[in-house]
């Protein structure tokens, strides 16, 4: 059996093939997923927010950015050069002669395919005449001659190259390595192993470690774990957390600590300007003593975070450090709420300790708020908007406007919002076009027990799945619609009292009507007894009002005379149906209960329709990735560009504890549905629970929708099930029929037999 042969590249052309494939192999998609993004394009996507965001510091930071940064040319620079290298390797691979070719014996003598033998020989001859060494020749060229002769006039050295492609037989299998000769050779030994033991055994495990060492550090949110357990001690430990404790546990995080996150630093100026912030900040608990709280980073932190809530200006040296520490601060608040829930979930399953309560939670995310939009908490939201300051608010909480949020000032009309807010002057449209760019969400809720018989009976101890349905508009679009809605001046309303008499009497008719189509024959048969009760009520209510009901008589008389008549035709009613034979009623009663059947039929084949569309809906959520670019919220002190995100949960506000964990809404665009679960209270009675909608980026558009929960008390178990219920002449019967056939089987043996 032939062997196998390796054999290093003496040439050099398998290494270039080898080298080829490999630079196309990295640069092709490096290229695709690396290539800087078009500037053009984000340019124009930046034009596109001027209006709204013009004066947002991460607008103007992101422009001189823009403006300043040269990494995408190098990229490019460095993209093009890869390129220009892969194409010389391709022409130089495409110029390569082959080494290997067909042996062809026809091509050694020169001869066409399909010579006659006598051809053959004479050609050899030829041949050997002028190529052998005894007449000067070349012996190599002689060789091939020879052996081509052979393989064209011997039978089997004919019959191997038919097969094997060489007159010799089967030959070994040759393989070459893309790698040089120099490389093994004897000579460059040593430095082959200097230069491998230096790759594998030296830099690879050096960058594995240093990987390694560092994504274990960090939380799948690359937060520090060390952070995270931070935040866990002091929630276990102050389960109610007010705002001021909590900005002191938020700038204790290790991220702000220079030995442990080397983006944070401190600089020997801050001994001189962090002393005229805290000066100018008032007490903010310097002299605590409390580790890590009297840190020196943790306390600059601090600082750094309360001047941009307050809207200081700080030195320029500051002004970074600032920056830094308000961007990390959006996610480790998130963290803190997430820790938050892990603690309150262990200390529902297990006891032994105080869940933290639903206002540290919302604290966490109230700061949140406060951060991204620079604002104290006492503050008016009004503050968000553009060139508005703390003298401006006298005009909007005046008692002739009364605007205290922005749903107040958007409901104002455009005149009277244009008089309210005459100190903005030709800044009053850019004001507008910021407010109407903020968000308006419509909840709606829907409660259901899912994988159950009764989806709407709520029993104790149930998974109840609240499905939440976010819509967001703009708010210009919500509250131009209401403005046009409105009645003009000239239009003539009816009062409030008409109004509500009238709603009333719908509803009384309503519920007649209903009454009227499924109690007809009781309530005929009760007129006259009801006649007999109203008439001397209304005698006395005539005595007694005088002249009023004097004035009132000729309707009364007229509802009499009504009365009467429909006594009379109740009574003429039940004489017609006393007519009806006792089959005509049967056949109305199958008709009946044929529909009742049909409607339940009808009722099933919606709910398992609405089952399987909620199934292929989660599903589909599972599978689907979505983006969590959703609109860019405005904030004039975030140095950042921030995406609208928004938590929903459900909470118990009289016990202050968390129904539901927060569900982190990032994927909000235009329609969103989110499904809370929880389990119901094992005890019956009615509850009275809050779906909560909290932005993560704006101050007072946070919503509260009350939800009311009725639990029952859960149906007992059934031992024995019907459908396990078999009679015993069914068993008898099926005996029999096991008994009949193996009599059956046996008589057709004996008769096979005979």
């Amino acid at each position: 059996m032939p062997g196998q042969q390796f054999q290093y590249d003496d040439s050099g052309n398998t290494f270039f093939y080898f080298l080829t494939s490999f630079v196309g192999l990295i640069l092709i998609p490096a290229t695709y997923y690396l290539w800087p993004r078009d500037q053009n394009a984000e340019q124009l996507r930046l034009k596109s927010l001027r209006r709204v965001h013009g004066r947002c510091l991460w607008y103007r930071l992101r422009l001189l950015k823009s403006q300043k940064s040269i990494v995408p040319r190098l990229k490019k620079a460095g993209f093009l050069f890869g390129w220009l290298i892969f194409l010389l390797l391709a022409y130089k691979v495409s110029k390569l002669d082959r080494e290997y070719q067909e042996y062809n014996p026809y091509e050694v003598l020169n001869l066409d395919p399909g010579s006659s033998l006598s051809e053959i020989k004479k050609q050899y001859r030829v041949l050997s005449l002028k190529f052998h060494p005894d007449r000067g020749g070349d012996e190599a060229t002689f060789m091939r001659i020879a052996k081509a002769y052979a393989a064209l006039t011997n039978e089997q050295s004919r019959k191997n190259w038919e097969m094997y492609g060489n007159p010799d037989g089967p030959s070994a299998t040759s393989f070459g390595i893309a790698l040089p000769a120099w490389i093994v050779d004897q000579k460059n030994s040593m430095l082959v192993l200097l230069v491998y033991g230096l790759a594998f055994m030296v830099i690879l495990p050096v960058v594995v470690g240093m990987w390694w060492y560092r994504s274990i550090r960090y939380s799948g949110d690359q937060i520090l774990i060390n952070t995270t357990q931070l935040f866990m001690h002091f929630m276990y430990k102050t389960p109610n957390m007010n705002m001021k404790r909590l900005g002191m546990v938020l700038t204790a995080a290790f991220e702000f600590d220079p030995r442990s996150n080397k983006e944070a630093t401190i600089r020997p100026a801050d001994n001189v300007k962090v002393p005229l912030l805290i000066c100018k900040l008032g007490n903010i608990n310097v002299k605590k003593k409390e580790p890590p709280f009297c840190y020196p980073y943790s306390l600059k932190a601090r600082v750094l975070v309360l001047s941009h809530l307050a809207r200081m200006d700080v030195s320029e040296e500051l002004k970074e450090d600032q920056r830094f520490v308000v961007r990390k601060s959006p996610a480790l608040l998130q963290e803190m709420i997430n820790v938050g829930c892990q603690l309150t979930m262990m200390a529902n399953s297990r006891g032994g300790f105080h869940a933290p309560r639903l206002v540290t939670i919302e604290n966490c995310m109230k700061l949140t708020q406060m951060i991204v939009q620079g604002l104290q908490e006492s503050k008016s939201p009004l503050l968000q908007l553009p060139y508005f300051e703390e003298e401006h608010l006298r005009y909007c909480i005046s008692k002739k406007y009364k605007v205290r949020s922005l749903q107040d000032l958007a409901r104002l009309k455009d005149s009277d919002r244009r008089s309210m807010l005459h100190f903005l002057g030709e800044k009053y449209d850019e004001v507008m076009a910021v407010l109407g760019s903020f968000p308006h969400i419509t909840m709606d809720t829907k409660l259901q027990v899912l994988d159950d018989e009764d989806s709407s009976n709520i029993t104790a101890g149930s998974i109840v799945t609240v499905t939440v349905t976010l819509t967001r508009k703009r708010m210009v679009e919500v509250f131009e619609k209401e403005q046009e809605a409105l009645p003009c001046p000239g239009e003539e309303t009816a009062p409030a009292e008409e109004v509500g008499d009238a709603s009333k009497a719908k509803a009384k008719q309503v519920w007649q009507n209903k009454s009227k189509g499924t109690k007809k024959t009781a309530k005929s048969k009760k007129k006259k007894l009801t006649k007999k009760k109203t008439t001397p009520a209304l005698a006395k209510a005539k005595q007694a009002n005088g002249s009023v009901a004097g004035s009132e008589a000729p309707s009364a008389a007229k509802e009499e005379d009504e009365e009467e008549v429909s006594d009379k035709g109740s009574e003429s009613d039940e004489g017609e149906t006393n007519k009806y034979s006792a089959r005509e009623r049967d056949e109305d009663s199958d008709k009946q209960s044929d529909t009742e059947m049909d409607e339940m039929a009808g009722d099933d084949e919606e709910e398992w329709k609405a089952l399987q569309q909620s199934i292929q809906r989660r599903e589909r959520a599972l599978l689907e990735t979505k983006s969590k670019v959703t609109h860019t919220a405005y904030s004039l002190y975030y140095p950042e560009e921030k995406q609208e995100w928004w938590w929903l949960y459900i909470a118990d506000r009289r016990d202050q504890t968390l129904v539901s964990m927060p569900y982190h809404v990032c994927t909000l665009k235009d329609t969103e549905e989110v499904e809370l679960k929880f389990p119901a209270p094992s005890k019956t009675g009615n509850y009275q629970y809050s779906v909560i909608l909290r932005s993560d980026s704006y101050l007072g558009l946070d919503q509260i929708k009350p939800l009311k929960l009725e639990v029952h008390e859960a149906k007992a178990m059934l031992d024995n099930h019907p459908q396990w219920d078999i009679p015993d002449t069914e068993e008898e019967d099926e005996e029999q029929e096991d008994s009949d056939g193996i009599e059956e089987s046996e008589d057709g043996d004996d008769e096979d037999d005979d």
